[in-house]
């Protein structure tokens, strides 16, 4: 039983966390990202973690989104103290992970192309940088994980694993996102290989997964962008059967969709597992 989640819920995520979590389970999900919380919260802390656990729904992720790795000191300073709040509301609401990219050189941005965000450089950048987050928190449940990314470390399956490596703290993990990895024609035409590679080479460390599509344009220079799930190339069957077969709980999260999409992408998921013979928790 695989737990999908994602947004599109008719409930106030700022307002009671029961009601939050039933809404999840009402519209088929069985994981979430976290509702808003402050980490001087502990009664809304305590009360999203007792909710979702009562209505079993998983706390997926908690995303964070900013440049950590800022070229303006004070930038930098802010954002990475935000990195550090939200892996302690992670840890403290059971969450799997509190998540971001790493961020870039391109000043006044916070993911911007930029010629040296893939050099040696920002690799050991990103090391210190993570390192510092986890061990300011020293997290007891939670992981901390960077988004894969088209031009930010990492950038690949191997970067990511040999950061893994670099880090060497047992609470950084792997959080996967295949679209973001198709980058070549190549790759388009082949997802269930870059499946494959993904799950087979991260998938001890993997703890969250980011579901969407994405489509290739007949024109002069490479042009992709990201459609709705099922209007793309990516093998859901495969990607499905991958998530399962780690034995874990790792939620598949929805996401970069309108409110009403939502159940569009959700009821094609399904269809995909339905194909494949894989179930889903909390599936009406």
């Amino acid at each position: 039983m695989i737990r999908l989640g994602g947004h599109g819920v008719d409930a106030d995520p700022a307002g009671d966390p029961l009601e939050f979590a039933k809404a999840h389970k009402r519209f088929g999900y069985g994981a979430a990202y976290c509702p808003p919380v402050d980490l001087n919260d502990a009664a809304r802390l305590r009360a999203i973690e007792q909710a979702f656990a009562a209505e079993n729904v998983k706390i997926a992720e908690l995303g964070i989104w900013k440049n950590i790795t800022a070229v303006e000191p004070e930038v930098r300073q802010s954002h990475q103290a935000r990195a550090i709040e939200c892996l302690a509301i992670a840890d403290e609401v059971d969450a799997g992970c509190a998540v971001t990219y790493i961020g870039t050189y391109e000043p006044n941005s916070d993911y911007a192309p930029h010629p040296k965000n893939l050099s040696a450089e920002a690799f050991d950048l990103a090391v210190v940088t993570v390192r510092r987050i986890i061990d300011s928190v020293k997290p007891k449940r939670a992981k901390f994980a960077l988004e894969m990314m088209q031009y930010a470390l990492p950038d690949s399956v191997d970067c990511y694993l040999d950061l893994i490596r670099a880090v060497d703290r047992p609470a950084f993990a792997a959080h996967v996102d295949p679209v973001n990895l198709i980058m070549t024609p190549r790759t388009y035409y082949n997802t269930t290989g870059l499946l494959n590679e993904i799950f087979s080479k991260l998938g001890n460390f993997i703890v969250s997964c980011h579901a969407k599509d994405i489509t290739l344009y007949h024109q002069a220079a490479l042009h992709l962008d990201e459609v709705m799930i099922g209007d793309g190339p990516m093998d859901y069957a495969a990607f499905l059967r991958e998530i399962e077969r780690l034995g874990r709980d790792v939620p598949l999260m929805l996401e970069h969709l309108e409110h009403a999409d939502y159940g569009i992408a959700r009821d094609r998921v399904f269809g995909f597992g339905d194909a494949a013979g894989i179930g889903f928790v909390n599936r009406a």
